[in-house]
């Protein structure tokens, strides 16, 4: 008996979240409708000409398939819908922009509609993962496979290294730093493009065998630092774990979070490049 309501009550947990989940695409889809149509937006973004009224009210093709693509699945997003809600309500500020995600999961074509006519990167670290995700939405998705070196015991003392080496303190790319947590081997987009929002939800780090989040995050801090011009919004999830919680403080900095939801924690990191910021944290 207990077996069969435990069973109810998670069927009826995940319509809530796919309830959730469509209200969110609607109501996106509706801001997006009206921002297209209103006379600041037609003026700088479309062309004047005879085509343009037949299509302006109609909604995108890839938010549509998005819809369909979670209206038809019983499986739902990694993360918990006031999570998504923190990131949604920067995507709808900032999007169409540059979106730099490492992980690739249920909620990657999600991610991807939120900002339609921006650019979406994923980086994950299973190619069988990448192969069936994409496979699922087709053309719809950019992921590229990249492995791990480190592994989440050495969590501890790469922290320590972090915090004395003053290479670690120098803002610049990645590919340069001398210090041992930068990443300097990832795919060439993510050093070519300049990120308005990266999120942090990979490598796994949920055992000590598998590698963890310890130089993504650092770098992640180190993209956003270096960008020429204006913020960057960090997020990082499972920000309640040691190797999360401990990196995210020290190298994102405390005093540059904004926002923390169950796992999810939001950190908004100016540009360092005018040389008016010194430290490495405020």
């Amino acid at each position: 008996m207990k077996e069969n309501q435990a069973t109810s009550k998670n069927k009826h947990i995940m319509i809530i979240n796919k309830l959730i989940l469509s209200c969110m695409f609607f109501i996106f889809l509706l801001y997006l409708i009206l921002r297209t149509n209103s006379p600041s937006f037609k003026l700088k973004n479309l062309p004047i000409n005879s085509s343009t009224s037949s299509t302006c009210n109609k909604i995108p093709p890839s938010l549509a398939e998005a819809l369909f693509h979670y209206a038809a699945t019983n499986i739902t997003p990694q993360q918990k819908h006031d999570e998504i809600s923190m990131t949604f309500r920067v995507l709808e500020k900032k999007s169409p922009c540059n979106f730099l995600i490492f992980g690739l999961g249920f909620d990657s074509l999600m991610w991807s509609s939120f900002n339609h006519n921006g650019r979406t990167i994923f980086i994950e670290e299973d190619k069988d993962w990448i192969e069936k995700i994409t496979k699922e939405v087709p053309n719809k998705i950019e992921a590229y496979h990249y492995t791990y070196e480190t592994k989440l015991d050495q969590a501890t003392e790469l922290l320590n290294i972090g915090r004395r080496e003053d290479s670690c303190k120098i803002v610049g790319d990645p590919r340069n730093s001398k210090c041992p947590l930068a990443l300097k081997n990832l795919p060439k987009q993510v050093y070519e493009i300049e990120w308005d929002v990266i999120m942090v939800d990979a490598p796994r780090g949920s055992s000590f065998d598998q590698p963890g989040r310890m130089k993504v995050i650092y770098t992640a801090g180190l993209l956003a630092r270096n960008k020429e011009n204006g913020e960057t919004d960090v997020f990082v999830h499972d920000c309640k774990r040691y190797a999360e919680d401990k990196f995210s403080r020290s190298f994102l900095c405390e005093e540059y979070i904004r926002e923390e939801v169950r796992y999810l924690r939001h950190f908004t990191i100016p540009s360092y490049r005018s040389g008016l910021i010194k430290s490495f944290c405020p």
